[in-house]
């Protein structure tokens, strides 16, 4: 399957995860580390059961390899991107919080842009472009 169809899913999935993570904080009127920890807890059973084949790889995959995503994955994007998004999500509607909060493929490429040497193109230009004027066109007023 093309890597475009899975990123489809992902903010397929993201989305309607997002809608059901934050029924349950209200419903259950739970603060949002709370969350965040269920839905850690719950991840970190299913992908540990689905990576486990591959824990072997661990070892010869370099200290930095694993710094990178112990700090990129678990701290930054984990527990720090997890906190302000489930904050995001007890505080606002979804229609406020998920166009913001999934700005992130903008942020990312620019990332690529300006650390990884990617090609800066008109086509990314104008898609950067256009993905902050439907953010500001849904999230104004």
């Amino acid at each position: 399957m093309k890597p475009e169809i899975f990123a489809l899913l992902t903010a397929i999935l993201w989305g309607v995860g997002g809608f059901f993570e934050k029924k349950g904080l209200h419903l259950g009127n739970l603060p949002p580390t709370l969350g965040i920890t269920i839905r850690t807890a719950v991840a970190l059973l299913i992908l540990g059961a689905a990576s486990f084949p591959q824990w072997k790889l661990l070892p010869q995959a370099g200290t930095k390899a694993l710094l990178y995503m112990v700090i990129g994955g678990g701290v930054v994007a984990g527990a720090a991107g997890m906190l302000c998004f489930y904050t995001a999500l007890k505080g606002a509607p979804l229609t406020r919080v998920m166009p913001i909060a999934f700005t992130s493929p903008l942020f990312g490429a620019l990332m690529g842009i300006l650390f990884a040497g990617e090609p800066l193109t008109l086509k990314t230009i104008l898609g950067m472009a256009l993905t902050i004027g439907g953010i500001v066109l849904l999230t104004i007023g």
